[in-house]
């Protein structure tokens, strides 16, 4: 089969669409998109919220719970241990199929009926109530984690006493990181690794007792790449002082114009084979694929293959195509958001887990097979918007739907046409723009975004008034005491936009942590450090460059915009020339 160009019917760009994707269209016997991958990206991000919590009552025991539903949404919200538990059925609220009303118009009316759990998962975890997702974690606050203890602010797995850092793997007593892993006492980083005692590193792999360094590799005692020995090392980095907020300041500035001055790989790939996107690990053909990588610990297990249009994939993810955070082990997912856990066959659906097979258009469903048009069921099977039939009679009723579907298609506040093979709309979502990954990786205005139909919630007010602006935050940690746990702070981006409440408390366990490492207490709220380190990532967008080595002419795609200062070369020239 040839390729074929489509205009995306959202945005009416072209697309492309290859013979390999009509493959695995053919495959899971679904027609082809009429959205493009970009778009379709943005209808699965409208469906995760990592950061944005809220105070509300529980709709079944009426105690105040915190969740990731704004109390505006109109949603009915349980607390997530009765939510799991057998207090209430979920098949109560089923429905009988409508052929007179689109699928879509059913599905969203038993949205509007069913409760949801108030955050995504709460697995094994002590002491991390605050916390959107959490397993077998301990001591954790404001954060999504994976077998963390005492950690703030953080995304990240296997880690202990971490804070303020995304992305993070095997880190320990790190500070303001972003895409590190295997270190210890690192602060304020970018894809580092396995290195100690360090700050203000990009690109480097095995260092100790490094300062403002790029690219460095298996070194100790650098400052800004200039090697030292450990006694003139040790008098000279009493110069910089992150104890001092002033001084973090013009060390940041410093950094930044330094690290222009050095190459960066096209892409950050580590035993890949045939592929195409960024931050990849034990990765193999696959193609527009970002932040995806095997956490086993033998080289190439587990490995990411055969996938295309991934983010942030976990191992033994095979044979998917349009999926956002897939975990553990799932092969066969399509236009799928956190499905994973011996999973096969899931198609357009949010949150299944817990060996589930053949599921469509569903969610919050666990260890269930066989369902389309179902929220919230647990060891079922054969059932259609939460009610039972018979096997005989949901694949009946299942050919049937998907005629109807095509027959009487659903259109959205924008106008698109829903058919079978669409995943959700974006207004379907729980979640308005602002607060899901989409404000993350394409960020948009308020205007732009009631232009585009979006919903957008206005800052949440908390009701607290600062007792103290940022600004009058004492400069040195050393003239911090435990009276800042009572105040509360200004951001300091209350003027030119704070994307959280405007105010801030610094916690104790926070307070111990800056005093402990001799780090100056941050100025802006946890929300703005939050999208000020997304920032820093690179989009998810790839372009087609040319190394920028002298006399090389090799091509590659990229997720470094051409309009960016970064010096940018193929892999087989960064490694001649960084190691």
């Amino acid at each position: 089969m040839e390729s074929k160009t489509k205009q995306c019917q959202n945005c009416n760009i072209k697309f492309t669409i290859e013979p390999e994707d009509f493959e695995f269209y053919k495959k899971i016997d679904v027609p082809e998109p009429t959205f493009c991958p970009e778009c379709r990206m943005k209808r699965r991000l409208i469906w995760r919220n990592d950061i944005n919590l809220y105070k509300r009552k529980c709709d079944f025991s009426g105690k105040e719970i915190f969740t990731i539903y704004h109390p505006n949404n109109g949603l009915k919200v349980y607390d997530l241990k009765i939510w799991n538990s057998d207090k209430w059925d979920p098949m109560e609220y089923g429905m009988d199929y409508d052929f007179n009303k689109p699928f879509f118009a059913q599905f969203k009316e038993l949205i509007s009926k069913m409760p949801w759990p108030n955050k995504f998962l709460d697995m094994d975890s002590v002491d991390c109530d605050y916390c959107p997702a959490i397993v077998f974690s301990k001591n954790c606050y404001l954060s999504v984690c994976n077998s963390c203890e005492d950690c703030s602010y953080v995304i990240a797995g296997s880690c202990n006493n971490c804070l303020d850092s995304y992305m993070i793997i095997k880190n320990e007593n790190c500070y303001e990181n972003i895409d590190c892993g295997n270190s210890y006492n690192l602060f304020f980083s970018w894809n580092s690794d396995n290195c100690i005692d360090s700050a203000f590193l990009e690109n480097c792999r095995n260092c100790q007792n490094c300062f403002g360094c790029v690219n460095l590799r298996n070194k100790k005692y650098h400052i800004f790449n200039k090697p030292y020995s450990k006694m003139d090392y040790q008098k000279e980095i009493k110069k910089y002082d992150l104890g001092d907020y002033n001084i973090i300041k013009e060390i940041k500035k410093k950094f930044n114009k330094f690290k222009l001055e050095f190459p960066y790989k096209f892409a950050n790939l580590h035993n890949c084979y045939d592929v195409s996107g960024h931050h990849l690990k034990d990765v193999k053909n696959c193609h527009y694929c970002f932040y995806s990588f095997s956490t086993e610990k033998n080289k190439g297990s587990g490995a990411v293959e055969d996938c295309k249009f991934i983010v942030f994939a976990g191992s033994n993810t095979k044979d998917s195509y349009d999926c956002s955070d897939l975990g553990t082990t799932a092969e066969l997912i399509y236009e799928g958001v956190t499905v994973g856990l011996n999973t096969k066959q899931i198609l357009f659906s949010v949150n299944i887990s817990n060996s589930s097979y053949n599921i469509q258009y569903s969610n919050n469903c666990q260890s269930s097979s066989n369902l389309f048009g179902c929220i919230g069921l647990r060891h079922k099977q054969y059932c259609i918007l939460n009610k039972q039939y018979s096997k005989k009679e949901y694949e009946e009723l299942v050919s049937k739907i998907k005629r109807h579907m095509d027959e009487m298609p659903y259109k959205d506040n924008k106008g698109n046409i829903y058919k079978y093979g669409e995943f959700f709309p974006m207004e379907f979502s729980p979640f308005a723009y602002n607060e899901s990954m989409n404000q993350d990786y394409f960020p948009v205005t308020k205007k732009e975004s009631v232009e585009c139909k979006y919903k957008w919630y206005n800052k949440f007010k908390t009701g607290y008034k600062s007792t103290i602006k940022s600004r009058d935050l004492p400069n040195h940690i050393n003239e911090v005491n435990k009276n800042i746990l009572k105040e509360v702070i200004e951001c300091g981006n209350i003027h030119s936009g704070c994307n959280g409440s405007g105010v801030f408390k610094i916690i104790p366990s926070e307070l111990r942590f800056y005093q402990k490492k001799k780090l100056a207490l941050p100025r802006l709220c946890p929300d703005c450090r939050y999208r000020a380190r997304v920032k820093q990532r690179n989009p998810l967008k790839l372009w087609k460059r040319q190394c920028m080595k002298e006399g090389c002419s090799n091509e590659f795609q990229t997720t470094y915009s051409p309009d960016r200062k970064e010096i940018i070369y193929c892999e087989k020239c960064y490694n001649r020339e960084v190691g």
